[in-house]
C-alpha cells in the first residue's frame, strides 16, 4: 500500500530505512518519466460511459497486466474527511455482490497471478498480473469494483482497523515515519496539505453514507482508465471489455476538482520534531514545479545531480568525504498541481545537525551559482536514460505508464517521446531551475531530534 516504511534497526542501519521509506513515496508517485527506445504501440478508445481504455499487445511474454487507474487521491478529500482515497484502496478488496468477502486475493493467487494497489495525492491505482489466458478474470474483478462493490458497516469497520494498524506500524511507531506528513502540513496550505494516509480521527468519525457518497462520486467509469498490456488478442479483448464494462453507468454527479493554485511560500519555515530516534535528521523540502510543467524534466535532472546514486554530490561530498551523514538523498515528489524536492540527511554519530545542514546547503548553493560540469552532466543524463529505458521493462510498467501519461497529460504517447524531453534539457536550464526554486524562502526545514533532547517543560 502507500506507506512502505521498513522495520527499523539500531544506529546506522536504522537510518537506511528512511532512505527506503522516502523512496517508497517517490516510487508510488509516478516520479521519473517512463519511456523506451523502441516504439510502444497501443490503441486508445473510450466507451460511451466515459471509461478510457488503452491496449498494448506484446506476445513475447505469456502474461497480461490488467490495471485500473482512478483520478482520485488525497487531494480530492476535504478537511475533516481525510484518508478516504487510501481507505478505498483497502475497501476495494473487501468484496462485491458476486465476490465473497475476502475472496479477491484467492481468485488471483489461484490463477497464478499477483496483485496490489497504491494511492497518491492525485490517483489510485489497482492492478492484477495474470497468465494471459486469465484476462477475463482480471476484467471481471475490476468491473465488479465499479459496479457491485460491497460497502457496508462490516467492511468499513474491518478496514478501519486495518488502516489504523497500518498507520501505527508504518508511521506512528516507525523512526522518522512522520517526515512526509510533517513536511506536507508545512509546505502546502491547500489540497496537498495532508498525506494519503489521512487522519484516523476522520476515518473513525466518517459515516457509512459519506463513504458511499465518495465512492459514487469518484469510482465511476468517466473517472477511470483501464490500461491493459500483455499477450492479448485486440479484437477479443475489446469484446470482453464491452461485455464487462459497457453496462456500468456513468457517474451521476460532476467530479469535483480542487483549486490547483497553491499559494507560494514567502519565507523559510523551520521547525523541530522530537522522535524516538537515535540519530538526528535534517530535512529540507523545496517547493517545485508541478508534474506537467515544462520545467519538470530539468527539475528531475537537478534531483539526480544531488543524489542520484553513490557518485552524486550529496553522497560524495556530505556522506563520503565529510562523513557527516550515514544516509543522504534528494527525493523528487511531483504532483499534478504542485511539487517538492525533499533533501534529507541522517547525521553521523556525534554530528551536530547544524553542521549537516550547512554542508547540505553548500552543495545546493553550488548548483545555483555555476553550470554543472559537462562530464558530470553527461554521467547524469546517461543514468537518467538508463532509468527511463528500464522502467518499462515489464507489462505492468507499460500499462501504468500509459495510464499515467493519459491521465495527467492527456497523451498516452508520451511513453514514446518523453525520453526526448529529457535529452533536450541543457545545463543552462538546470542552473535556471536551481536558481528559481532552491531558495531558502521557498523551503521547509525540519530537524528531527531524539526524544531525549526535548526541552524539559516547567511546572
Amino acid at each position: 500500500m502507500l506507506f512502505r516504511f521498513f522495520s527499523a534497526i539500531q544506529t546506522a542501519a536504522k537510518t537506511t530505512c528512511l532512505l527506503l521509506s522516502l523512496s517508497a513515496f517517490y516510487l508510488f508517485y509516478p516520479g521519473l518519466a517512463t519511456a523506451q527506445q523502441h516504439l510502444i504501440h497501443f490503441e486508445k478508445y473510450q466507451l460511451p460511459n466515459g471509461l478510457t481504455v488503452i491496449l498494448h499487445r506484446d506476445t513475447t511474454v505469456p502474461v497480461v497486466a490488467v490495471t485500473m487507474m482512478y483520478h482520485v487521491g488525497s487531494k480530492n478529500e476535504t478537511p475533516g474527511l481525510t484518508g478516504f482515497a487510501h481507505f478505498f484502496e483497502h475497501l476495494m478488496f473487501e468484496g462485491s455482490k458476486y465476490i465473497p468477502r475476502k475472496s479477491f486475493e484467492k481468485y488471483i493467487t489461484n490463477a497464478g497471478g499477483s496483485y496490489n494497489a497504491n494511492t497518491t495525492q492525485d490517483r489510485t491505482f489497482f492492478y492484477e498480473v495474470l497468465p494471459s489466458n486469465q484476462l477475463a478474470l482480471g476484467l471481471w474483478l475490476e468491473s465488479e469494483r465499479l459496479l457491485h462493490l460491497k460497502i457496508d458497516s462490516i467492511g468499513v469497520n474491518t478496514q478501519r482497523e486495518v488502516v489504523k494498524e497500518e498507520k501505527r506500524l508504518r508511521v506512528d511507531n516507525q523512526p522518522y515515519g512522520t517526515i512526509f506528513i510533517e513536511v506536507l502540513k508545512r509546505a502546502f496550505s491547500g489540497a496537498y496539505h495532508w498525506a494519503p494516509i489521512g487522519s484516523m480521527d476522520d476515518i473513525n468519525r466518517a459515516q457509512l453514507g459519506q463513504f458511499l457518497e465518495f465512492y459514487h462520486t469518484y469510482y465511476v467509469p468517466n473517472n477511470a482508465i483501464l490500461s491493459i498490456a500483455g499477450n492479448i488478442e485486440t479484437d477479443s479483448t475489446k469484446k470482453l471489455i464491452q461485455a464487462y464494462f459497457s453496462s456500468i453507468p456513468k457517474g451521476k454527479t460532476p467530479i469535483p476538482r480542487p483549486d490547483p493554485n497553491e499559494p507560494p511560500l514567502t519565507h523559510e519555515i523551520k521547525d523541530t520534531i522530537y522522535d524516538h530516534i537515535q540519530l538526528p535528521a535534517v530535512i529540507e523540502a523545496y517547493r517545485m514545479p508541478k508534474e506537467t510543467s515544462p520545467e519538470y524534466y530539468a527539475a528531475q535532472v537537478l534531483a539526480t545531480v544531488l543524489s542520484g546514486g553513490p557518485s552524486s554530490r550529496l553522497n560524495t561530498v556530505v556522506k563520503d568525504q565529510k562523513q557527516l551523514a550515514v544516509a543522504i538523498a534528494s527525493i523528487p515528489y511531483f504532483n499534478e498541481d504542485a511539487g517538492l524536492l525533499i533533501n534529507y540527511g541522517i547525521a553521523n554519530m556525534h554530528v551536530n545537525p547544524d553542521s549537516l545542514q550547512q554542508a547540505m546547503d553548500e552543495e545546493v548553493h553550488k548548483l545555483t551559482t555555476s553550470l554543472i560540469p559537462e562530464k558530470e552532466f553527461e554521467k547524469v543524463m546517461n543514468q537518467i536514460q538508463t532509468d527511463v529505458v528500464t522502467s518499462n521493462s515489464t507489462m505492468l510498467g507499460i500499462a501504468e505508464s500509459l495510464a499515467n501519461f493519459q491521465m495527467f497529460y492527456g497523451d498516452a504517447n508520451l511513453i514514446n517521446t518523453e525520453l526526448q524531453k529529457y535529452q533536450r534539457v541543457s545545463r543552462e536550464e538546470v542552473l535556471q531551475i536551481a536558481r528559481k526554486y532552491l531558495r531558502p524562502e521557498n523551503r521547509v526545514v525540519l530537524y528531527y531530534l531524539p526524544e531525549s533532547q526535548r526541552p524539559a517543560t516547567g511546572k
